[in-house]
């Protein structure tokens, strides 16, 4: 039997075409849940969907991941397909939004905390395209990493050298006041982390408006910044690195209305020119 396009998964669970769907999962896949266990939980949680409807892709290092809203956005799919359409993973997720802090956003607008091109892991106002989504204290986050040729990395993925961001510049997004810094924390060779430390080496800054950007996961040392300083759009704030609770190099970016990052609720960016930021996507910087 042909197999299915990725597009064509949910329409075939809803037509009940499990043992289809199941039969192009992987070995792993299998494994780990039986055919009649994946009927189960299919049947349950897809009571009352009639239809899903594409919400974000994201595909890198070789993987691909997707992720389908039902007809009322109260239910997710979310795919992994890896090669020869081969289902790597298959989840359902109930979805819970927060209509009224989405329509808020921040008072000023934004520019990009990076130079040139880079790709949105994870972003959106949704928990399948952002899983910071449901803490309220992140939910509005973004973790924004560097891409060449569908791959974040080159060579040896287990050295954080290897990685397209480490390195890299990053910059102030608007004028503010430097009101919290951490520059001493080692970075993690990826698939070690630092869960005691979970932002790593940071920056905050205040902007006024009772708004602060918190910049995580930078460089030990590459901080040249002190509590106190001024600084302009496009001031360098310090280095990528891969210090903190991460999987690689990548910047962690969001705006708070506190400078602690455990204390404070995360805001919706206002991104200059009506920019867009969403998983999946390539944002270049001016």
């Amino acid at each position: 039997m042909t197999k299915l396009e990725v597009g064509q998964i949910g329409k075939a669970l809803i037509d009940g075409e499990y043992d289809r769907v199941y039969n192009q999962t992987s070995t792993a896949f299998q494994e780990s849940i039986s055919s009649a266990q994946f009927r189960e939980a299919v049947v349950g949680f897809s009571e009352g969907v009639t239809s899903w409807e594409p919400n974000s892709q994201l595909a890198l290092n070789g993987g691909n991941y997707y992720t389908y809203l039902d007809q009322g956005k109260k239910k997710g799919l979310i795919i992994t397909m890896g090669e020869e359409k081969v289902i790597d993973g298959l989840q359902f997720k109930p979805i819970e939004s927060f209509p009224e802090s989405d329509k808020a956003q921040t008072k000023l607008a934004y520019g990009l905390p990076f130079k040139g091109e880079w790709y949105v892991f994870w972003g959106g106002e949704d928990v399948l395209s952002n899983y910071h989504y449901e803490y309220e204290g992140q939910r509005y986050a973004y973790d924004i990493i560097k891409v060449e040729n569908g791959y974040s990395y080159k060579g040896d993925p287990t050295k954080k050298e290897s990685y397209f961001a480490y390195g890299q510049e990053i910059v102030a997004t608007q004028d503010g006041t430097v009101v919290n810094v951490v520059n001493n924390l080692k970075d993690n060779e990826p698939g070690a982390t630092d869960a005691e430390n979970p932002a790593g080496n940071m920056v905050a800054i205040d902007h006024g408006n009772g708004e602060y950007s918190i910049i995580a996961h930078l460089q030990e040392g590459s901080i040249k910044l002190k509590i106190g300083d001024k600084v302009s759009k496009g001031d360098l704030i310090g280095l990528c690195g891969n210090s903190g609770n991460t999987s690689e190099p990548h910047l962690h970016y969001q705006v708070s209305d506190n400078k602690d990052f455990f204390e404070g609720k995360a805001v919706r960016v206002q991104w200059e020119d009506g920019l867009k930021v969403r998983q999946g996507e390539v944002v270049k910087a001016k």
